[in-house]
């Protein structure tokens, strides 16, 4: 197993649909009480608490979320996908998988759908707020709440110059894939209190240790939309025109404030559509902010769940 001294779970399996009748394995973790029924645990949760549902970006995987299951697995239902071509998922090659946002929210549905989930926290990160949302908005009536973290969901304002030059003709492409710049570089760009330790390093880029497994890295850095052109454009266009919609849920926002790729414009951007979202800015982590403030961001996650 991956990571198995830090991600010691076993995951489950989905079959997606790929290209040209093709059918791919997305897998994903599955802890805690796979019911509502009241948990025998001191302290624990309500009957309609519901499951909390883990959407990772790029280039992470559900192995971000370590430290929620195991906070919260013992009394709540804590299921973390890993996005086709992340994690222990299948990695198809983009001829044998469309690689873009509408994909990935498909996929999520097809889970959320499987699982019969209901009463749904949505806890999402990265590029797994836009998959997250856009699932939700699909799968209304599932949800309950939403916590955010250093994400967006609307065309992006900007693009980063570390970024951008990971999409430039034949030298992004070499970058990413042939020498996991992208994800090597996250390692050090994401935190800004202290290093991630060294096995924390291991574990995130472990499933990534090869060109045809760095697939879904590059293709996520493509799928940024800069231009109304791009195919992705309208569909973070119309998950924006969304969000106003899902202002009466009970919403959290918890954001490194020292991001430079999502930085505090986002979260701003996200309050100006639910101005009475609970916010919790933490002014001196980072993009990773699980990694970078875990005890801050867990005990908000928390009391998040205990209050609403």
């Amino acid at each position: 197993m991956i990571a198995q001294d830090l991600l010691a779970y076993e995951p489950k399996s989905l079959t997606v649909d790929g290209l040209s009748g093709s059918t791919w394995t997305m897998r994903y973790l599955d802890e805690g009480p796979t019911s509502n029924a009241p948990s025998d645990q001191p302290n624990s949760p309500p009957s309609d608490s519901g499951p909390i549902l883990c959407v990772h970006g790029n280039p992470t995987w559900s192995f971000y979320f370590r430290r929620v299951v195991q906070r919260f697995s013992p009394a709540r239902r804590v299921v973390a996908v890993d996005h086709l071509g992340c994690g222990r998922s299948d990695k198809p090659s983009k001829s044998e998988f469309d690689y873009c946002l509408a994909s990935h929210r498909d996929n999520l549905i097809r889970l959320i759908d499987q699982l019969d989930l209901s009463q749904t926290t949505l806890l999402a990160h990265d590029w797994g707020g836009a998959i997250g949302l856009a699932a939700l908005c699909e799968r209304r009536d599932r949800f309950k709440r939403i916590v955010l973290l250093n994400t967006g969901a609307f065309p992006p304002p900007y693009l980063p110059l570390r970024i951008a030059a990971c999409r430039w003709p034949w030298v992004g492409p070499l970058g990413v894939r042939g020498f996991n710049a992208f994800a090597r570089a996250a390692q050090t760009m994401t935190v800004s209190r202290q290093p991630l330790p060294a096995d924390v390093r291991r574990g995130m880029i472990a499933p990534y240790d090869s060109w045809a497994n760095r697939v879904a890295i590059d293709a996520f850095v493509q799928d940024i939309p800069m231009h109304r052109s791009h195919r992705t454009f309208p569909v973070l266009q119309k998950l924006e025109s969304e969000l106003p919609s899902l202002a009466g849920l009970p919403i959290l926002l918890v954001w490194g404030m020292k991001d430079w790729c999502f930085r505090p414009e986002c979260l701003e951007r996200f309050q100006g559509h639910w101005p009475d979202a609970r916010v919790v800015p933490i002014d001196d982590a980072g993009h990773y902010v699980l990694e970078d403030a875990p005890t801050e961001t867990l005990n908000a996650i928390d009391e998040f769940l205990q209050s609403t």
